[in-house]
């Protein structure tokens, strides 16, 4: 919605700056998004008179002019034809931006063909105030001296103020209310003109019937014969563009204008192009021709404005050409109804189609405003194109106004906790167009503008709103007794740490949809009937996901294709496998693109194990024991069979699933290359049995003496995990031992068929002594022998 300031002044009178207004108006709950001041975009340009001019010596279509600006007597090559003495000009200095041409003058004087110019005099469209580039802005030096602004000159510093409807405040869509709200919060006077009623010279020929009331319950209507359609006088054409309007005609204007200075949409039939009664009812998927150029069929949902020849326009959204008025109409039928909000909406939303009345009829039109509608655009179609009007008739029955509230005022203060007397309350509510009957219990009359309020909570946020929600005590929420537990649950806390923890290791952090394509689903083992949406918001996000690596593998691939192949995206959040509270989880999953990586260093393209390392870290980050933890193989059909791999604690408590994912599940989603992920179940995590997760690492505990490391090689069965002969060596002597690691495998000659070689390095870390001969022949004995239970033989 936009209005001028010059435009709020004939509603509000008042002495306040365009801050002080915008400042009111966001204190009061109207969201400005911005104030566009013409004046500011036509600052570096004055008035400045020509005193003198004479032909260019080499140039036949060139005048060099003598100027009076405000800088000095200046000379200026022009171009234009009109360049003559004795008119007034839009001067431009040195260095000047001009916003129509969208460059800037240069900072020195330019020899044009040998003369030098100082400056630039300006035509209309180069300074965007129109379309004219014939000839440059020619004024009257009588009335407007050097130096004057020419935003002043030309009465173009009227600043445009926009900003945001909310849908419960449909009066806002009219000037009128705005001033009505500034008033009321104490910024001025209301000043809106009354609506005069004007006594009809005749009976109003034109009969309306309703055959669908529920649509459009009332028509008020009027004929005004022997008018002068042409174009508008210059204030209405003025304050139509200023607000973006093309004025069209003096008709079309009218209710243009009425639109927006009271917020009531209203349309104009020529009377000569419709045959009979005007007929209000539902469509019968009849075609028409409509006044914005394209081609609508009213259905049985729609209300239609018909005659007895057929459909004329659709009711509150977009009149039909056939009807409209051109410069021939002599004689007008005036129409201002009230349609139904939820057929406008649905009519306009199937249709595709928008306009300034549908915006205000889907929202809530004054219903008290339909006979003013009609005596405010007589008045003015009266002064600007003459005729002479009938009396209104009014079809159907304007609905009833709304219900007055009982209304306690003590609840100000229990919901708010203002204190303001009866008096401030009740002269907040009359300004705002309330009616105010005093007692134990108030009697507040609600105006036919204001059907959002109904109860009394709704006049308190009214009385709040113009008192000023800046004027609320800062006032703390009572301490409550006893003990308070952390806010962050356990979960919530760990989580937090493993993203940190895959941030660290390069990761990016992504937030998707919990909805994805079915048939996506489905590659993820998901995807079931009972997952579907009744109503997506999307046909391509119709299913709950099963997953959180679905998105996460599109979003890699768009980055592909825009020539960003390494992703590493991750995300924390719920997966759902059913549609009971227990089928939902908490994941974190992650993903990186196997991209070959060119670099002297020798660095490598992600794979499998970089997809463990990945959950590894994130584990160890919430507090588990990774040293511990057991290799399985994942069951979701979408990891690679041979190169993916689950981290457990015994058989049923899963932790993570990693390695790369299937080929013919990427595929399926369009995915190129290969890619390594993992999804990790940190509500699977067991509790700790002291204590919560700390959020600070541990204090780091280095010994004093040099660590000693020992190799050992052991044949095994090669069905056996490496990971089983480490747990085994380690828990040797848990006290020395620190740190045992796989170095190398070994098959071929030298050991039996079925079996393997397994090397490991072990790190012994002395805490009170530096560790002597014997002391390390008892430790490898000690890793020997438990080496030996797991099936373990010591190379010889």
């Amino acid at each position: 919605m936009k209005f001028t300031l010059s435009w709020l002044k004939e509603h509000l009178e008042t002495d306040a700056t365009i801050d002080e207004i915008v400042e009111a108006m966001t204190l009061a709950g109207l969201e400005v998004e911005a104030v566009e001041n013409p004046a500011e975009k036509l600052a570096d340009f004055t008035i400045a008179h020509v005193t003198h001019t004479e032909k260019h010596p080499d140039a036949d279509k060139l005048t060099v002019c003598t100027v009076d600006t405000h800088e000095g007597t200046k000379t200026i090559v022009c171009g234009a034809p009109n360049a003559r003495a004795g008119i007034a000009v839009a001067y431009a200095g040195l260095g000047t931006y001009i916003p129509g041409l969208d460059f800037s003058l240069d900072k020195k004087p330019r020899k044009i063909r040998g003369v030098e110019s100082f400056g630039m005099m300006c035509s209309t469209r180069e300074l965007e105030m129109g379309e004219d580039h014939d000839g440059i802005l020619e004024l009257d030096p009588k009335d407007h001296t050097i130096g004057t602004p020419i935003a002043e000159a030309v009465g173009m510093n009227d600043p445009v103020i926009d900003f945001e409807v909310t849908p419960n405040r449909p009066d806002w869509l009219g000037v009128n209310s705005i001033a009505r709200d500034l008033a009321a919060a104490g910024l001025g006077t209301i000043i809106t003109p009354e609506i005069k009623p004007i006594k009809g010279a005749f009976p109003c020929p034109q009969n309306v019937r309703i055959e669908s009331t529920e649509a459009c319950p009332a028509f008020a209507a009027r004929v005004i014969k022997g008018v002068k359609n042409g174009p508008s006088p210059k204030w209405l054409r003025d304050k139509l563009k200023a607000i973006g309007l093309r004025p069209i005609s003096a008709l079309v204007d009218i209710t243009n204008y009425v639109t927006y200075d009271r917020a009531r949409p209203l349309h104009f039939y020529d009377r000569a192009k419709l045959s009979g009664d005007i007929i209000v009812r539902m469509g019968r998927d009849e075609k028409f021709e409509a006044l914005d150029k394209n081609s609508y069929t009213a259905s049985d949902q729609d209300c239609a404005i018909c005659d007895e020849a057929g459909i004329v326009g659709l009711g509150g959204i977009v009149g039909g050409e056939s009807s409209g008025c051109d410069e021939t109409t002599t004689e007008i039928v005036i129409e201002s109804a009230y349609f139904d909000p939820l057929t406008i909406r649905r009519t306009a939303k199937r249709l595709g189609v928008t306009s300034d009345a549908k915006y205000r009829f889907e929202r809530g039109v004054d219903t008290g405003s339909l006979v003013d509608g009609v005596e405010l655009a007589t008045q003015l179609v009266l002064d600007i194109c003459g005729g002479e009007a009938s009396d209104v008739i009014v079809a159907g029955e304007i609905p009833a106004d709304p219900s007055a509230i009982e209304f306690d005022p003590m609840l100000n203060e229990r919901l708010t906790g203002m204190k303001l007397s009866h008096d401030e309350m009740k002269d907040i509510l009359e300004s705002l167009g309330f009616g105010v009957k005093l007692g134990p219990l108030w009697t507040v009359t609600v105006p036919t503008f204001r059907r959002d309020a109904s109860e009394g909570p709704d006049l308190v946020e009214e009385i709040a709103r113009i008192h000023g929600y800046h004027n609320l005590d800062a006032v703390s929420l009572p301490p409550l007794p006893g003990r308070r537990e952390p806010t962050a649950t356990l979960t919530q806390n760990r989580t937090r740490l493993a993203r940190r923890a895959l941030a660290q290791r390069g990761m990016s952090e992504a937030i998707t949809w919990s909805f994805v394509l079915l048939d996506h689903a489905k590659i993820f083992d998901g995807g079931d009937d009972q997952m579907r949406l009744d109503n997506p918001i999307s046909s391509d996000l119709d299913c709950m996901r099963p997953s959180a690596l679905i998105h996460l593998l599109l979003a890699g691939q768009r980055n592909a294709d825009k020539g960003y192949p390494g992703a590493a995206l991750f995300e924390l959040g719920p997966v759902y496998r059913g549609t009971e509270p227990e089928d939902q989880a908490l994941s974190i999953a992650g993903m990186r693109r196997i991209e070959t990586i060119r670099d002297w260093a020798g660095n490598t393209a992600p794979d499998a194990l970089s997809a463990k390392a990945d959950a590894i870290a994130a584990l160890a980050a919430m507090g588990a024991n990774v040293d511990n933890l057991q290799i399985g193989k994942p069951m979701g059909s979408y990891w690679h069979p041979g190169r993916s791999g689950r981290l457990q604690m015994g058989p049923k408590n899963i932790l993570a699933d990693f390695g790369e994912l299937h080929p013919a599940a990427l595929k399926a989603l369009g995915i190129e290359g290969r890619v390594a992920a993992f999804e990790i179940w940190p509500e699977n995590l067991p509790a700790p049995r002291k204590k919560s997760v700390s959020k600070a690492k541990a204090a780091l505990e280095l010994s004093e003496f040099m660590p000693v490391h020992k190799d050992f090689a052991f044949i095994v069965p090669e069905s056996t995990n490496a990971l089983d002969l480490i747990k085994a060596a380690k828990s040797a002597d848990k006290a020395l031992i620190t740190d045992v690691s796989l170095f190398d495998i070994y098959q071929g000659k030298g050991i039996e068929d079925g079996h393997k070689s397994l090397a490991i390095d072990v790190t012994l870390t002395p805490k009170d002594a530096t560790l002597t001969d014997k002391d390390i022949e008892i430790v490898m004995e000690k890793i020997i022998a438990g080496v030996a239970k797991a099936g373990g033989v010591l190379r010889g």
